[in-house]
């Protein structure tokens, strides 16, 4: 008693504003006791997502899903009597309830009956899905205009009534004032909510895939979400910032896959300056190796103009890229990228360039806003166009906004209820140990490494812009995408240059670091968790950025279980490398599992046919004794809070902070 007592008058200042809150007895003791109820609970799910690379059609399908979850607690719920085909429609209709809901009425004789048995089946799933959380934290997720309604509906005991008289009573008020629809909808979105209680998000949203800006609408509503950056997502960062070189390397990657949807539609970008440009300069020129790379289906729907143009436009920014390259490895030799000035190593006369010691014969030389006296000086017009690029870039209240939530919700890594997430590396030597690297004369490896990379990032973005410390952040977000030892990159070189103007096939090798051997050792992946101050027998590391060949019999799970890479392939332009179309790892009470997931067609198809995404579900680690909230990191978090306000029940008790009424 007396340590405690001497506990609170060292705290005293900090009970004083807990008091603010809980400003008498009653209400602390009232929220110890719904604490430690919370503890005793099943923790909730977690969903772990990788390279999703703009696939936002198969994204918000698996979100409103919950990975197969939902459909799996609608089976549960409507049971064998109750036609498989029925059970899928009233999927859907969880999964696209405004879109859904217009299809279904048309198609009923009684609308009235209809609603009832609709809104009894989801007040039966809603009902199975909350089961696990407390009443305090689902009232915290209803929406606000049903909130009475529901907390009845859900949490209501029926020992006394007939359940369906008393159902049925509020349900037909529902009706008689029109609000079915809306009511739908937010049961719909509750049911959502509830089925998963954290996403964690291991890197890589935008590139590749046509629509990055929606899923980063999707993430920026979920009720729980944090996001490990991949090396596509920093590069974007980058360019938000105001980076000349990352706007430059987004939009060589956006053009690549003819991809201009998210810029202009999504973000606004106004691209006609560089349009403009790269019809006037390279309209005669050869642009063969830089057309889009498009599926036959888009090939269909696009005019063949259209294509060459963008064709001219990737040129352009790429021979803009390729200048800033030499000019950011000039300002930072920590990089040791000086072997990545292509533009330098040119012999323009003999149309051959130099690559790590040899010579090879270029595909096309035909660069007319190269001086070979001055290889990396933009012309005057280019500086024009990327003065233009990077004003609409900085420009765009969406980008901005979506960026902000990156480094909000994200960084390098994350560690959460015993598992370390990131996208690439922790970068590694040949013989297994941290690798070091030198910046700004400080040397780094590990966990310190990943550290500073966070920090150094953050500059980029949050310096005042032209300052020393935006010019260096902005650097090393580059960096971070590219860099022979970033841990969101995790290879030795990005090959771009060499694929696009060399045909020896040797270089376009892109050597992966070490760790991605290591990674099947067991004893090594305890030696990095151990770095990140992780139990080494029950942790694992969870990461991306390499798709997983399942096609080719590759597993997702190495090292003995203690890594599980989640990349399996989510964009369409991996589809035929992996097999499948993306995995999604799940955390819950009971274990570890993995969906993975086969193609999913469109959204009109889920709609239209109730097309669902096909999944399998290996169950590969199952935990003996019952994983509690009180057992998560959340959990030691709400014990401490716990702790805390018997503290302040002894302050008032010794009068040291006084009641509120």
């Amino acid at each position: 008693m007396q340590n405690k007592a001497a506990l609170v008058r060292k705290n005293l200042k900090y009970l004083t504003l807990l008091a603010r809150e809980y400003p008498n007895i009653a209400s602390a003791c009232s929220e110890i006791i719904n604490l430690q109820a919370i503890l005793k609970l099943p923790k909730g799910t977690e969903h772990f997502m990788s390279d999703l690379h703009g696939e936002a059609d198969a994204f918000t399908h698996i979100v409103n899903s919950a990975s197969g979850v939902i459909k799996e607690k609608v089976d549960r719920v409507l049971g064998p009597s109750v036609a498989p085909e029925e059970r899928a429609e009233f999927a859907t209709l969880i999964y696209y309830p405004s879109k859904k809901l217009e299809r279904l009425k048309k198609q009923q004789t009684d609308l009235n009956g209809w609603y009832r048995q609709t809104l009894y089946r989801l007040i039966d799933v809603c009902r199975m899905v909350s089961s696990k959380h407390t009443r305090s934290f689902v009232r915290k997720r209803l929406p606000p205009n049903y909130a009475y309604i529901l907390d009845e509906l859900l949490h209501a005991h029926f020992e006394d009534h007939d359940k369906e008289f008393y159902y049925d009573q509020i349900l037909a008020s529902i009706l008689d004032v029109g609000r079915a629809d809306d009511f739908i909808e937010a049961l719909c979105k509750l049911i959502k909510s509830l089925a998963v209680f954290k996403l964690h998000i291991v890197g890589d949203i935008f590139d590749r895939g046509p629509r990055p800006d929606l899923i980063m609408e999707q993430l920026m509503s979920h009720h729980s979400v944090d996001i490990q950056w991949g090396n596509h997502d920093v590069v974007w960062m980058g360019a938000a910032a105001g980076s000349p070189l990352c706007i430059a390397t987004v939009l060589k990657t956006t053009l690549a896959y003819n991809n201009l949807e998210a810029l202009e539609d999504g973000y606004g970008i106004n691209l006609r300056p560089l349009a403009l440009f790269a019809e006037s300069i390279y309209r005669d020129c050869d642009t063969h190796r830089f057309y889009p790379r498009v599926s036959a289906q888009q090939r269909s729907l696009c005019h063949p103009a259209e294509l060459m143009r963008t064709a001219r436009m990737h040129k352009a920014i790429s021979m803009i890229m390729f200048k800033l390259e030499c000019q950011t490895i000039d300002r930072n030799p920590d990089f040791e990228m000086e072997d990545r000035d292509f533009l330098r190593r040119i012999d323009y006369e003999k149309r051959l360039v130099e690559v790590e010691g040899k010579w090879y014969p270029l595909l096309d030389a035909d660069f007319p806003t190269v001086n070979p006296a001055d290889p990396a000086a933009l012309t005057a017009q280019e500086k024009q166009v990327l003065d233009l690029l990077c004003r609409s870039f900085m420009e765009s209240e969406k980008l901005q906004r979506h960026i902000r939530f990156l480094f909000a919700k994200g960084g390098v890594y994350h560690v959460e209820n015993g598992n370390l997430m990131f996208h690439g590396a922790v970068p590694l030597t040949e013989s297994g140990s941290f690798a070091v690297e030198t910046f700004e004369q400080h040397s780094y490896a590990g966990k310190a490494l990943m550290d500073y990379c966070d920090e150094r990032a953050r500059r980029g973005y949050f310096s005042q812009p032209e300052t020393e410390e935006w010019h260096s952040g902005c650097d090393f977000l580059w960096y971070l995408w590219c860099g022979k030892l970033s841990p969101l990159y995790g290879r030795d070189k990005m090959t771009t240059f060499e694929r696009l103007f060399l045909e020896d096939a040797d270089t376009h090798v892109e050597t992966k670091n070490p760790y991605y051997h290591f990674i099947n050792d067991s004893k090594m992946d305890r030696a990095i968790l151990a770095e990140f101050g992780l139990d080494q027998t029950h942790s694992h590391i969870v990461n991306g950025h390499v798709p997983v060949r399942a096609a080719q019999g590759e597993k997702p799970i190495k090292g003995g279980g203690k890594v599980i890479v989640i990349d399996g392939g989510f964009c369409r332009a991996y589809h035929t490398k992996t097999g499948i179309a993306g995995y999604t790892l799940v955390y819950n009470s009971r274990g570890l599992s993995l969906r993975q997931h086969q193609e999913f067609e469109s959204v009109e198809k889920a709609i239209e046919e109730n097309q669902d995404i096909a999944s399998t579900v290996d169950v590969f680690e199952t935990i003996e004794k019952r994983v509690l909230v009180g057992d998560t990191d959340e959990g030691r978090k709400l014990a401490r809070d716990a702790e805390d306000l018997k503290l302040l029940v002894l302050a008032y008790q010794m009068g040291l902070v006084k009641e509120k009424q």
